[in-house]
């Protein structure tokens, strides 16, 4: 049985590498933020704003709790949610963890592209935003690096570097 989660934040290739991945095992692929949208019909921008944060991740919490009963499936994360109650313990407890560590500056490039499909960063000069990155990064290390693997995702721009990312994270996790 395998179960795997990536974690990591925003733009870090979590659901590029994931699907790929999950091809690549021939097992489904669950994007969490997008699970959470067909449930509830909305999209997590309005679920935010409906519920606030704290509401949010309530519903982020019990989604994860519901995919991880999934067996051969890899489940890409919020970037927030292994901040959140004991999530990455219990990501830990019940499959294979892999943080997608990216560079700041490759997260800035990649995100300053999806801007607009990004609420939280929308109205942001490029200053701000690589300032956003770094604080965020900052919180959320301690959390992301309880992850049972760490893989370096700076290289997910093309076909061939999405291929030899995808033999690596086979690889590390001897599957």
């Amino acid at each position: 049985m395998v179960r795997i989660f990536l974690t990591g934040y925003m733009g870090a290739g979590k659901t590029t590498l994931g699907k790929a991945f999950a091809r690549k095992l021939n097992i489904p692929f669950i994007d969490l933020d997008w699970y959470i949208e067909e449930r509830f019909h909305k999209t997590v921008g309005e679920l935010f704003t409906e519920r606030g944060e704290a509401g949010f991740r309530e519903i982020e919490r019990n989604m994860l709790h519901e995919v991880a009963e999934f067996e051969n499936v890899v489940i890409s994360t919020g970037g927030g949610a292994p901040c959140f109650f004991d999530n990455m313990e219990f990501m830990n407890r019940t499959g294979k963890t892999v943080f997608l560590n990216v560079h700041p500056d490759v997260l800035f490039r990649r995100l300053r592209i999806a801007k607009q499909q990004r609420p939280i960063l929308q109205g942001r000069q490029d200053d701000e935003l690589m300032d956003f990155i770094i604080q965020a990064l900052e919180k959320r290390a301690p959390f992301y690096r309880q992850a049972q693997y760490i893989f370096d995702a700076d290289e997910l721009e093309d076909r061939r570097q999405i291929e030899t990312s995808v033999q690596r994270l086979q690889e590390l996790l001897k599957i």
